[in-house]
């Protein structure tokens, strides 16, 4: 039985994707592969004008263009797939891709977790203590606080990747799922779970549990300083400058929570329509937040319109430069 079951392993697993809804499939190719270039060209000029522009070089910024990287990297380990398995029915899989994309999936999506902590710290060393942001948020803080977060992303990554690689896989592997999704995977061991499980519990309290408490604190001393400001035009201002990180923390973990916080229906006929409901939620989480992501900065951020302003104007002005030679 051990050896079936490694064979069944080693030979791979189905992706059932959107099979069961075959006239949804080519809208959702449509609509996904738009989002995902629009992801890729949003987060790109994000990078791009953090780093060319040097009124943006300051830890905020250094923080936002490692998120619009972040994003690039967990849209790019999905995507493609997501892609291929509404062109090919019942897309299979092999095994160490499989769990190449799950280790990748689950190493962007902590890192993300702990990343937006760290965004809202800074937001609070700025607002509430702004005379000693520059000692504090200095070169020499803010790039570890972000080098810590990508390192502990991989470990918790890596942890559970490789405690879900070691089980015993049964019957013809069939994952209800786009993209090799951890939970999903686990439905399919024939073996005791309860290690998994425990490991994902103690991760979800250490990479949700942990940096929610944290920016939720942070906000709580922001408001409280914020409102301590005598004029309406200072908290206007100073509340500007936190408001689209609040927003993306709130889409973040909102979808994460409504993902995995609902109960579980028992009848059949809701249970079909949970799993689509489930894996569409899926898409949003995994295409729609990464492209809302630049949207929501370059929208409520003035620095960012001016610089994505200054780097059109001057890619037009080296246009007509061009043809007029």
């Amino acid at each position: 039985m051990v050896r079936s079951n490694e064979t069944s392993s080693a030979a791979g697993f189905i992706l059932l994707g959107l099979t069961g809804h075959p006239k949804l499939e080519k809208t959702f190719f449509v609509l996904n592969l738009s989002m995902y270039l629009v992801v890729l060209l949003g987060n790109g000029v994000l990078i791009l004008v953090t780093i060319l522009d040097p009124h943006l070089h300051t830890p905020m910024y250094f923080f936002l263009g490692n998120l619009s990287f972040l994003d690039i990297c967990y849209t790019t380990s999905s995507v493609p797939l997501i892609l291929d398995s509404f062109l090919t029915p019942r897309k299979t899989i092999s095994f160490s891709a499989c769990f190449g994309q799950m280790f990748l999936s689950f190493a962007m999506g902590a890192t993300e977790c702990v990343l937006l902590s760290m965004m809202a710290f800074d937001r609070y060393v700025a607002i509430c203590k702004p005379l000693r942001y520059p000692v504090i948020m200095n070169k020499a803080a803010y790039v570890p606080m972000t080098i810590s977060s990508w390192a502990a992303g991989s470990i918790t990554a890596t942890v559970q990747t490789s405690l879900a690689m070691q089980l015993p896989f049964c019957g013809d592997n069939v994952i209800n799922h786009f993209t090799c999704e951890i939970l999903a995977v686990l439905k399919l061991a024939c073996a005791d779970i309860s290690i998994n499980v425990i490991s994902m519990a103690v991760a979800n309290m250490i990479f949700l549990g942990v940096p929610v408490l944290s920016i939720f604190f942070s906000y709580v001393f922001i408001l409280a300083t914020i409102l301590r400001i005598p004029s309406a035009e200072g908290r206007k201002k100073a509340f500007s400058t936190c408001s689209a990180h609040l927003t993306v923390v709130v889409i973040f973990y909102g979808t994460i929570l409504f993902m995995y916080g609902k109960p579980k229906s028992k009848d059949s006929l809701q249970a079909d329509k949970q799993d689509l409901t489930d894996k569409l939620i899926s898409l949003f989480y995994g295409v729609v937040t990464p492209m809302l992501n630049p949207v929501i900065y370059s929208l409520r951020n003035k620095d960012v319109k001016t610089a994505v302003w200054s780097l059109v104007s001057q890619k037009q002005g080296d246009s007509q430069w061009f043809c007029t030679l």
